[in-house]
């Protein structure tokens, strides 16, 4: 079955969004990976409680895992509730993963979460890019860029 472009990915419901990570990294390629979830943890992404933003993804024993992220406690759940930072397993094809693998290794390049969302499905389901790091000088470059773009486009308005 062949995997959707990553701008065609069906998000229907965004629980977290890492929005540093598009203007810390220079993003290469995307991914859509499922996630490995415990029964509280659906509930609590489902609560829309979820933080992304120190994460970070890397390939252990030939799979992925989603460190650093913080789903809370979710408030109803009992002496089963799940814990809040614990390792998750991301689920990849085996080739994308031996992709990433090649990358992380041999270019230096960083596996950065963008976001966390619910499917068409019910599914949850990450958002995780390939990226490689930017520098101060790049940021400001960066900035500089996204600026001019919004002023161009706001004097064709004006003159259009």
């Amino acid at each position: 079955m062949a995997r959707p472009k990553p701008e065609t990915f069906d998000k229907q419901k965004t629980v977290a969004e890492n929005r540093r990570a598009r203007f810390d990294y220079h993003i290469e390629d995307k991914y859509e990976a499922g996630i490995v979830l415990q029964g509280t943890e659906v509930k609590a992404l489902r609560a829309g409680e979820a933080s992304i933003a120190e994460s970070y993804a890397e390939v252990r024993d030939g799979q992925v895992w989603l460190i650093n992220a913080n789903v809370p406690e979710y408030s109803h759940g009992n002496r089963l509730n799940h814990e809040p930072k614990r390792p998750r397993k991301l689920l990849l094809n085996e080739r994308e993963i031996a992709k990433l693998t090649g990358a992380v290794e041999r270019k230096g390049m960083t596996l950065v979460p963008l976001s966390i969302y619910f499917n068409g499905k019910g599914r949850a389901k990450m958002e995780l890019a390939l990226a490689k790091g930017r520098q101060a000088q790049d940021k400001r470059e960066y900035v500089k860029d996204r600026d001019w773009k919004r002023d161009k486009a706001r004097l064709l308005r004006e003159k259009g």
